[in-house]
């Protein structure tokens, strides 16, 4: 069992003793996904590039605890769903790389439609 697996395991059998799958629904857990991204976003709000460096190194424990929510909802939803997360990660890269090419989008920030 890899990591993934094992976190995936614990997710669930954390949300099974508590009789929570009757509340998670795809577009239930896609919000709470939604609402624990905007969290780890407001760790960054209205601060500056210098404000933000400091932040990091005090704020990486809350930070990472934040990031780790809007881990947990990936993990279930891909598992409610029968995704095998690892392998669409690893799909959507390849495809990243075939609309970033290296030659045509190194050091730009431009969607593919415009390299």
């Amino acid at each position: 069992m890899d990591k993934i697996d094992e976190l995936t395991k614990k997710i669930i059998q954390f949300r099974d003793k508590r009789d929570w799958k009757q509340f998670h629904n795809p577009k239930d857990i896609a919000l709470s996904l939604v609402l624990e991204a905007a969290e780890v976003m407001e760790h960054f709000q209205w601060k500056s590039k210098e404000e933000i460096e400091q932040y990091v190194k005090s704020g990486k424990k809350s930070i990472g605890e934040e990031l780790a929510d809007v881990m947990y909802w990936v993990l279930l939803m891909s598992s409610d769903l029968g995704i095998d997360i690892v392998d669409a990660l690893d799909r959507k890269i390849k495809i990243n790389n075939k609309k970033y090419p290296v030659k045509k989008s190194k050091g730009r920030h431009v969607k593919y439609d415009r390299l």
